[in-house]
């Protein structure tokens, strides 16, 4: 069930509807070409040779065995990869020696996780390439694995960094206590007199909360297939959020000029911000350049679990103070992230918004960010956030607790509001959060009791900033007034049919008359990935944009035909005519099908700068949990589940309303079942679907959605973006629905069968 909450709002014509997604027949028919269907003459099969050690020393590789198998015709290692031009590259979450994302790609001097590439092989067809990954033999000197948090911080902790290369960059692994440390960097973000704030408080809390490590769990595999022409010029097929993000980091490690490569994404089966990253695609290119044939490398899925990017386990130590009324006085968070087996945990993104749903006037977040021996994180969904929100939102819980408020009036109490500080500096501009928090007091699911024995019900706030970045949009004007939308924002969640909406309702044409593409790096101005809330956002500006070029040049157009000023022409979208002089007429596709006579065929385009000039609106949602607990088995079931959001304007509700369903179902996924699970050796146990448990369909009730509609004020039609902020209440509600069923608190997830067995077996004890 979706209902919607809006504040008073122009009426629209397209937005607002739910027509059919463009890529939606190709899909159900079985003709969407995936990044694995790519198929060319003469391809050759790739595999990826990967370390049985989570830290070890590489002392040799000897490939004789493999170039000797027939039908194999290239291996490649770390020394087939060009000395990096510049030692030190910018990544999204700061500078990094460049040498370690070739290291990473294939090692060279040391594997720092298990599954870490080693070589690769290609051959004639996938299973020999299979075979002589084998027969390659690496001579390895095992050394002591770091596979936990406390592994990492301990005083005799093996450095896994050891080579020097970290001093390239200032901040980077600074001494603790003047010895070598794991800790790849530290922060402090907050303001206020933290002392003085605590010293008002009436009641302090203060607890330590821990997370597990988790995968994102998309369906398809990473894949690339390349083709290395005789030219020197290089063409990419490959799964991904983000073509330029692809060809930039490719082109970084392969020393590459921009222009000689091209990245052609394929559809996606799912992505969730992890396909942003490098994996196969250098690989697969240079065995290309040595072979002179196309080839293709897919992983499966024990390799992406265990060698491509998770979420952080994380653990957290937070400590609140209110006055008995619960007001918030102050909050001093610390979060450990790892990071895995390279610097670059989301720490910053948990940090940002631990406490970003309240007012708090003196608080401080420390974030950590700590290397082991684990694969390298990437982003997933609002990266950071529910691991960062998590300890706020149970110890609020249990702050109103001990209050005896009810927790949403609590958070009422203490919510953020326009102009307000947040963590990192910034101050809040147009936010819905009061408007969710009403929504959910008033909601019938918070006002009905619970009914029954061990059956309890938790609320949690989830915040995200949202983002924003470079976007570009070309539109081509057809004679028989139809439009071809060509946009670079790889499509993951409906984006060519939200993209083409607004297109629509800018022009006042129909939705059907637009063929909404997705462009490569070749036919489409820079856009950035598909990531952080920001397509149908930042696209969208563009896409806006592209309309008014359009609706300019067609008043040109018309003023030369009418024989007058372009000023005295004027396009309406309302019904969709250019209006000049004299009470003259002309409509859209009248004017499209005059173009070619009258100076020929036009095609509008966004500024790629300009998609800026809008300001980001951040997000907030609420999130309702029952669930019922059986105190003999430990299991945790779902009952009821509402998801209360404010979403801006809901371009396309039904996609909205998938995105808000999915991403509750990942988190409840974190709260209850999924986790990496590692020996002390750096092995990973549960390397597959069988063991690595997300719940499916028949685990879960529908989610009932909430869409509570604030407009943003800096994008012309409200827009806020909606896929990350739904992951991440869950975490709080389930553990907070957790206490009051059976009076236990879950401060370690997920909430397996085990954990829960275990505290009631506490609870009985201290009894």
């Amino acid at each position: 069930m979706t209902t919607t909450e809006s504040a008073p709002s122009t009426e629209y014509r397209v937005i607002g509807t739910n027509p059919v997604r463009p890529d939606g027949v190709d899909k159900v028919t079985g003709r969407a070409v995936y990044g694995a269907d790519v198929r060319l003459p003469g391809m050759l099969y790739g595999k990826v040779l990967r370390s049985p050690h989570a830290h070890a020393l590489v002392k040799r590789v000897d490939a004789s065995k493999a170039l000797a198998l027939p039908g194999v015709h290239a291996v490649l290692t770390n020394a087939d990869f060009p000395e990096p031009l510049e030692p030190v590259m910018q990544t999204v979450r700061g500078p990094q020696p460049t040498r370690w994302d070739t290291e990473r790609i294939l090692a060279g001097r040391k594997v720092l996780f298990r599954g870490h590439p080693v070589a690769a092989v290609c051959a004639t067809d996938p299973h020999v390439a299979e075979d002589a990954a084998a027969l390659i033999e690496v001579e390895y000197e095992v050394l002591q694995a770091v596979a936990t948090l406390d592994d990492a911080l301990a005083p005799d902790a093996p450095i896994l960094h050891d080579d020097g290369l970290a001093s390239l960059v200032d901040g980077l692994f600074d001494p603790v206590d003047g010895k070598p440390s794991n800790i790849a960097r530290q922060f402090t973000l907050g303001f206020g007199d933290l002392e003085a704030g605590f010293a008002q408080a009436d009641i302090v809390l203060e607890r330590q909360y821990e997370t597990a490590m988790y995968h994102q769990g998309y369906i398809e595999p990473h894949n690339a297939t390349a083709v290395w022409n005789r030219d020197g010029k290089v063409t990419i097929w490959t799964s991904t959020q983000g073509a330029f993000g692809i060809r930039q980091n490719v082109a970084r490690v392969l020393n590459l000029p921009l222009g000689d490569l091209r990245v052609i994404p394929a559809e996606i089966g799912g992505g969730f911000g992890a396909k942003n990253v490098v994996y196969l695609e250098p690989i697969a290119a240079l065995l290309s350049r040595k072979t002179g044939r196309p080839v293709q490398l897919t992983m499966n899925r024990t390799e992406v679990l265990e060698a491509t990017g998770p979420t952080s386990g994380t653990r957290s130590w937070i400590k609140v103070g209110a006055t008995k009324e619960g007001k918030l006085l102050a909050a001093d968070v610390r979060l450990e992230f790892e990071a895995g087996a390279y610097p670059g945990s989301p720490v910053a993104g948990g940090a940002r918004c631990a406490l970003g749903p309240y007012v708090v006037p003196n608080q401080r977040v420390v974030g950590l960010d700590v290397v082991l021996n684990r694969p390298k994180t990437a982003a997933y969904r609002a990266p950071g956030a529910p691991a960062g929100e998590f300890p706020v939102e149970s110890i609020l819980d249990e702050l109103a607790e001990q209050l005896d408020i009810d927790p949403m009036e609590l958070r009422l109490r203490n919510c953020t509001a326009l102009g307000m500080p947040r963590s990192d500096g910034a101050v809040q501009g147009n936010i819905g959060a009061r408007e969710v928090m009403q929504a959910v007091i008033s909601h019938p699911h918070y006002r009905s009791e619970t009914v029954g024995a061990d059956i309890g019900r938790g609320v949690a706030m989830g915040f995200w900033q949202n983002g924003g970045g470079e976007s570009s949009a070309y539109a081509m004007v057809h004679a028989d007034g139809r439009v071809t939308l060509v946009t670079g924002s790889v499509d993951i969640g409906g984006q060519r049919a939200a993209l083409a909406m607004q297109f629509a309702e800018a022009m006042g044409i129909a939705y059907e008359d637009i063929n909404s593409l997705v462009g490569d790096t070749d036919t489409i101005g820079f856009t950035g990935n598909t990531g952080g809330s920001r397509t149908t956002f930042a696209t969208g500006w563009a896409v806006y944009q592209a309309a008014m070029d359009v609706r300019e040049q067609l008043e040109q157009r018309a003023a030369r035909i009418w024989e007058c000023a372009a000023d005295e022409v004027a396009y309406d979208p309302s019904d969709a005519a250019l209006h000049g002089p004299d009470g003259k007429v002309m409509t859209f596709k009248e004017a499209a099908r005059r173009l070619p006579g009258t100076g020929g065929m036009i095609q509008g385009q966004a500024d790629i700068v300009s998609t800026n000039v809008g300001k980001v609106g951040a997000c907030f949602g609420a999130h309702i949990a029952d669930v019922h607990v059986d105190r003999e088995t430990g299991k945790v079931t779902v009952l009821r589940y509402t998801a209360v959001q404010d979403v801006g304007k809901a371009i396309h509700p039904a996609y909205v309303e998938g995105q808000i369903q999915g991403g509750a179902v990942q988190g409840i996924g974190m709260a209850l079942n999924e986790e990496y699970v590692y020996d002390s050796n750096g092995r990973m146990l549960n390397a597959s679907f069988l063991d690595y448990r997300m719940p499916v369909a028949n685990d879960l009730p529908m989610i009932d959605t909430v869409l509570v509609e604030v407009p943003n004020p800096g994008h012309p039609y409200g827009v806020r973006g909606v896929g990350e902020v739904p992951i991440i209440p869950p975490l709080g509600a389930i553990a907070n629905a957790i206490h009051d069923a059976i009076g236990v608190r879950v401060t370690s997830l997920p909430a397996s069968p085990r954990v829960i067995l275990e505290l009631l077996d506490e609870q009985a004890g201290g009894a």
